[in-house]
């Protein structure tokens, strides 16, 4: 019984020692790549919404009743475009009588200058032909006098009848220049002819401002008013996007900002219309950082005409490219051993079984892979987790991998975040 167990511990003893051997003789099993040339391309995706250059709420500058709302929310208008119109009896009537004064002062005018003046000239006339009949008529006593044939009254009564006659000449001198183009009478009436004018231009424009008008070529956002409301200065009738370029406003997180430049492109989505993308390119980057969300404000232009679709406030998906290499060599970063600062690393490279370490000097990098600019050739084979120690025996196996295979999705509707994607070839 003894040396049947003997036996039985020899054997199992001779079995594992030869399971030692063909381990260490054959290897560890590991994955591994090939490494290969291909291109790279690095995308940074991030959730945007439309916006327009500025958006005015258009309102009443009278108080007044609403009768026609004359567009609906969504419409284009044209700038000048009647919007809303109020009731305007009132300020018909009150341009009618404006009109009506500026006609009576004009008219007075018209008066002075015509008739008022052949009168005013003829009662000169007369004056002045009294006036000399009164200086004959003192002469002719004071002669009479001298001869003895009247009293001296008469002489006094005749020279106050030169004074009477002197006063109405005077008198209708002074009425002679007030009628002269330069003269009181003339530039009263100017004066209350332009007053009246002045009330018929304003109850003109209080007229004009019974319709509420576009000020510019615009859309319409929202509307705020509906016909027989009483609406007063201040109060917005409706809201505008004015026209003008179409942009895309995004929050991009800080920490992709070294990534972003001016003038990159980008492909727009949206989810509503998944098939139909439309291009755009970065066109300003704010200069600071919110510190509220950690974001920085990214607008970007349209390219071409914006999309039929598009609406204000939209939430968009945008892919913009940070970084390409037509071909590059490329290594997944899992096959990476501890990258330092400097963009050198380590990966295991497998030659004749061994898995041998070797440092590499490292470009462009995506979510799952990153380019090799030194230390690595196409064709080398190099484990896909490096957690081996130099020196190990493998048996590799060959994993088919492509950049961009394992990629951890992008931003949807509901990330306002940022997300680095890559594509390769």
């Amino acid at each position: 019984m003894k040396h049947r167990w003997f036996w039985i511990i020899a054997v199992a003893a001779v079995l594992m020692v030869l399971a030692f051997v063909a381990f260490t003789t054959r290897g560890v099993p590991a994955d591994v790549v090939e490494v290969r040339s291909g291109p790279l391309l690095r995308t940074l995706r991030f959730s945007a919404r439309v916006a327009t250059l500025s958006r005015v709420d258009v309102g009443s500058t009278v108080t007044g009743r609403v009768a026609q709302v004359l567009v609906d929310e969504g419409a284009s208008v044209r700038r000048g475009q009647k919007l809303v119109r109020l009731e305007p009896d009132e300020w018909r009537a009150a341009l009618s009588q404006a009109a009506a004064a500026e006609r009576q002062a004009q008219a007075r005018l018209a008066g002075l200058r015509s008739t008022g003046r052949s009168s005013s000239n003829a009662a000169l006339q007369q004056a002045e032909a009294t006036l000399r009949a009164a200086q004959a008529e003192l002469a002719r006593q004071q002669q009479l006098v001298a001869q003895g044939f009247v009293s001296a009254s008469r002489v006094d009564e005749a020279r106050r009848a030169v004074e009477v006659a002197q006063a109405q000449q005077a008198s209708a001198r002074a009425q002679v220049q007030a009628i002269a183009d330069s003269g009181t009478d003339v530039a009263q009436a100017q004066a209350q002819l332009a007053l009246a004018r002045a009330a018929t231009q304003a109850a003109r424009v209080r007229l004009a401002q019974a319709d509420v008008l576009a000020p510019a070529d615009a859309r319409v956002l929202a509307r705020h008013v509906e016909p027989g409301q009483i609406v007063q200065p201040g109060k917005a009738l409706m809201s505008l996007a004015l026209a003008g370029p179409t942009q895309l406003v995004a929050p991009v997180d800080e920490r992709f900002l070294d990534q972003l430049q001016v003038g990159q492109g980008a492909i727009v989505v949206a989810d509503a219309f998944p098939g139909q993308p439309f291009p755009a390119k970065v066109l300003t980057i704010a200069p600071a950082v919110d510190p509220q969300r950690g974001a920085v404000e990214v607008k970007l232009a349209l390219e071409k005409q914006p999309p039929a679709f598009l609406r204000e406030d939209m939430t968009l998906s945008v892919d913009v490219e940070t970084g390409r290499r037509e071909r590059a060599l490329v290594v997944p970063l899992s096959a990476l051993r501890a990258p330092d600062a400097d963009g050198a690393a380590s990966v295991l490279v497998v030659a004749d079984g061994i898995a041998h370490e070797r440092r590499v000097r490292l470009g462009l990098r995506t979510l799952d892979a990153a380019e090799v600019t030194q230390g690595l050739a196409a064709g080398d084979r190099v484990l896909l987790r490096g957690i081996l120690p130099p020196g190990q025996k493998v048996r590799p196996a060959v994993v088919a991998w492509e950049p961009g295979s394992d990629r951890a999705g992008g931003g949807s509707r509901d990330d306002m975040g940022s997300m680095l994607g890559n594509l390769g070839r």
